[in-house]
């Protein structure tokens, strides 16, 4: 009923004047702010969805491993192809080695790298997995007939000023029996120690290029297989020489670990070893830079973890993937990316960012507060102008009354045209409410009447009178 009376006021009040505009609709206002509600609301579900699209995007990360043609380095080539279209993916940085990989991580270059526990860790480094436990094999050839040099060794204190024969070109390995020897209280520099690479190591043992060797990897590993293989002369075994201070060299070296070399571990008939044989070992670990998200980190590891059953039959190593020690006191501590996926506390998406789209919708709420504060204190004028104006209008309903002149009550009605005009512009501004504009069709529709009433009573008089009063007016009297 209001939108109907004010149109005809409107109209009424403006029918002789060139144009006709029409009111806007009392509830504009409200379309406004809804209007501005859903705009918000789209902002924040874009906000949202933009930061869900950027947590979880795929990551590349770049991992060192080496050397060439190693077991590990095949192992992280199969991981990159099983990785290809997971949230974490690889890109494989070829290195001489665990200590040049390590050297990798610690100068930023890479984000993964695969090292050795027994080597210098990086300080940013933290451990990710355990790819696979070493053991350090030591073994005496046969003795050769004519040849009694070799035969009578059958402990490592009977090694001093021979010469040993190291499989691998690492020096890490050169490091690992130099610790062994200095538990025994060998002097390592006075005796000879050769590095045969791994691929030449069964030829250079068939030549009886030293009196022992030694050989660093897994139970199962093929190289020091084939290595103690190549000792074999005429059907006679060779001697496995027992670590039995392991604990001596754990104790000292956290590094490693007292350990076992099963009976039959390297085959054979008679089984080679024939008894369990007492060493150490040390693990290959697979660790990541300590700043890298613990996001980033939980992913990849619940990806290795999730694939290493489809990687047995292709590298029978990949069994050997253990989760890391998570224990405080660890070698190497435990990134919490990993902690997390071990502990089963790896956070989802909305617990890793509910904190921050709560605190959202909580900034968004007080900026439309403050929004509306500040836009209502910025038309605080204009509603100010417009209660001046219907003030004005009521005077002139007053004065409309006693209006002595048509063309008076003409000039008050283009005034009264003006003010309509302003007043619908502050309503569609949201200046004034709908409460506001209905006060304001009482008072217009209250004009109107006495302009009306007025004008019929002046065109009823005779025009003498209406002279006479005009004069009586213009004179005070």
């Amino acid at each position: 009923m209001m939108n109907l009376s004010l149109k005809q006021l409107f109209s009424r009040s403006i029918e002789d004047g060139p144009d006709v505009v029409r009111p806007p609709s009392p509830r504009s206002a409200k379309r406004k702010m809804l209007l501005i509600t859903l705009a918000g609301t789209l902002a924040l579900v874009g906000a949202v969805s933009s930061a869900y699209y950027f947590a979880m995007r795929p990551v590349t990360l770049r991992i060192a491993v080496g050397p060439q043609n190693s077991d590990d380095l095949k192992v992280v080539q199969t991981l990159t192809q099983s990785f290809a279209h997971s949230h974490v993916r690889l890109r494989p940085l070829q290195t001489d080695g665990a200590a040049a990989s390590a050297t990798a991580l610690a100068e930023g270059k890479a984000d993964l790298a695969i090292i050795r526990g027994d080597l210098d860790v990086p300080k940013n480094a933290q451990a990710v997995a355990t790819l696979r436990k070493n053991v350090a094999v030591l073994w005496v050839p046969p003795p050769v007939k004519g040849q009694k040099s070799a035969a009578k060794i059958t402990k490592i204190q009977q090694l001093a000023g021979r010469r040993i024969g190291v499989v691998g070109r690492t020096p890490a390995n050169v490091n690992l029996l130099k610790v062994i020897l200095t538990q025994y209280g060998v002097d390592a520099s006075k005796m000879e120690i050769v590095q045969f690479p791994a691929g030449e190591a069964a030829e250079a043992i068939r030549s009886q290029k030293a009196d022992a060797y030694l050989a660093a990897g897994p139970v199962n590993s093929k190289i020091t297989t084939d290595a103690i293989n190549a000792s074999i002369r005429e059907g006679a075994t060779p001697k496995f020489l027992a670590i039995d201070s392991a604990a001596a060299i754990a104790q000292n070296f956290p590094a490693y670990e007292p350990s076992e070399i099963p009976a039959g571990a390297f085959g054979g008939s008679p089984a080679r070893p024939d008894d369990e044989v007492k060493t150490i070992s040390f693990s290959h670990h697979i660790v990541a830079r300590k700043d890298l998200p613990e996001s980033t980190i939980a992913a990849f590891t619940r990806q290795l973890f999730s694939v290493r059953q489809t990687l047995l039959s292709e590298f029978p190593l990949a069994a050997k993937i253990e989760t890391p020690d998570t224990d405080k006191d660890a070698v190497i501590p435990v990134h919490r990316g990993a902690a997390a996926y071990v502990d089963g506390e790896e956070k989802t998406f909305l617990d890793r960012y509910s904190d921050y789209i709560w605190f959202s919708l909580m900034g968004l709420s007080l900026l439309g507060s403050i929004g509306a504060w500040f836009a209502s204190y910025l038309k605080k004028d204009e509603r100010s102008n417009n209660s001046s104006l219907r003030e004005r209008l009521l005077d002139m309903l007053a004065l409309a009354r006693h209006s002595d002149s048509t063309d008076e009550l003409d000039q008050m009605q283009a005034e009264a045209d003006a003010i309509l005009r302003e007043t619908l512009h502050c309503f569609e501004h949201g200046a004034i409410e709908e409460g506001s504009l209905t006060a304001f069709n009482i008072a217009l529709e209250q004009f109107h009447n006495a302009v009306a009433d007025r004008k019929a009573l002046l065109a009823s008089m005779p025009q003498n009178l209406q002279r006479a009063g005009v004069q009586l007016r213009a004179t005070g009297a």
